[in-house]
């Protein structure tokens, strides 16, 4: 294990934007402190890595369990031992002075890796609700960190070594907050950012086209709609909007979601624990539509949180109806003020300072 002053550092987190957005958030604040990192991921996060602030990004195996059935629990812990393998072979060449996992299955081997070899380690659960990675490790590592207060924990001994810092966010969303919220004018425009994230965008492409066709005709002329569809879907979104000649940018991905979340009035999405944590940090009002299969239901608590805070309207996917949105979103067009407000609330609840809360528990973990 290495001592004195952390030098360098290994990320491990599941290779999805919820996990990868808060690791780059505190890759980018150790950096700051010359401290330089490693992360392992899956294969996923090629999508996500060019702004990954890592010497090197190593792909190590993991899986979660597919069923209970014995050849898939034999497969499963076979696929995991293997990744522990590699990744104790990758530790004992960096000599990392902590590890951090930041969620996913991909964070299970290198967890169980450096635990083993007695290097200190953090998970941060971003969620409202501990994921399953998480609950397996919490246990083995030196400390925890959460995203959100009052995190329930899988065992009340665990309290001792939990620690609140908030959920980390990009420096692109550490920018984008400096936008002050635009307060739209009495029939001026309107623009509305519609996203789903990887599980979420063919939902909003069945209700949202369907439900802006609801509207007054009146409000199609005030519309701006910038919106994340799946390339199954681009063609009919595009069709859709344009038949009603409304105002609309239409594609895959947005590389550049932060600075166009700023540039919104409201957003349609997912409430995945990075939205909501920057729809805070940034303060945006939001129409939040949790995942409804989420085996945790983690999507609906952290969807709760930022509408027990006055920031977000929360429609379970049941209730995520074409009338039922488009009602939502003529109630909000016709108060101006009521935006306003829901940006406050959602800017009240952010934390911005987040990495570097979580960078100070790393370099004491490290430290210890």
């Amino acid at each position: 294990m290495s001592t004195g002053r952390a030098r360098h550092v290994l990320v491990a987190a599941g290779g999805t934007g919820g996990h990868l957005f808060p690791a780059e958030a505190l890759g980018a604040a150790l950096a700051r402190r010359g401290v330089g990192l490693d992360l392992a991921t899956d294969s996923r996060a090629a999508h996500y890595g060019g702004s990954f602030p890592a010497h090197t990004t190593h792909i190590i195996p993991s899986s979660k369990l597919r069923g209970r059935d014995p050849f898939s629990i034999i497969t499963t812990a076979a696929i995991i031992g293997g990744g522990v393998v590699k990744a104790s072979a990758l530790l004992r060449r960096l000599k990392p002075s902590a590890v951090i996992g930041f969620g996913g299955y991909p964070t299970v081997p290198p967890l169980l890796a450096a635990s083993l070899r007695r290097i200190p380690t953090i998970i941060h659960e971003q969620n409202a609700v501990m994921g399953r990675a998480n609950r397996f490790l919490a246990g083995r590592v030196t400390a925890i960190a959460t995203g959100f207060r009052g995190v329930s924990l899988p065992d009340a001994k665990l309290a001792s070594k939990t620690t609140w810092v908030g959920n980390p966010v990009r420096p692109a969303v550490i920018l984008a907050s400096s936008t002050p919220y635009a307060v739209p004018e009495v029939g001026g425009p309107l623009c509305l950012l519609v996203f789903g994230g990887s599980q979420g965008a063919r939902v909003m492409a069945e209700i949202v086209p369907s439900a802006i066709r609801q509207l007054e005709p009146a409000l199609w002329s005030r519309l701006h709609i910038v919106q994340q569809a799946r390339e199954e879907d681009l063609e009919a979104v595009k069709n859709g909007y344009a038949e009603l000649k409304i105002s609309a940018d239409v594609a895959p991905f947005f590389s550049d979601l932060p600075a166009r979340m700023a540039a919104s009035h409201l957003v349609i999405s997912r409430s995945g624990a990075s939205t909501v944590a920057e729809l805070a940090a940034i303060g945006r009002p939001s129409i939040l539509v949790p995942l409804p299969n989420a085996l945790d239901q983690d999507q609906m608590a952290n969807a709760g949180m930022l509408e027990t805070a006055g920031g977000a309207i929360r429609l379970p996917q049941p209730e995520f109806t074409p009338s039922r949105l488009a009602s939502e979103i003529s109630a909000l067009a016709a108060e101006p003020q009521r935006l306003a407000a829901m940006a406050a609330s959602a800017k009240k609840a952010g934390t911005l300072d987040a990495a570097e809360r979580l960078a100070d528990l790393v370099l004491r973990v490290a430290k210890g």
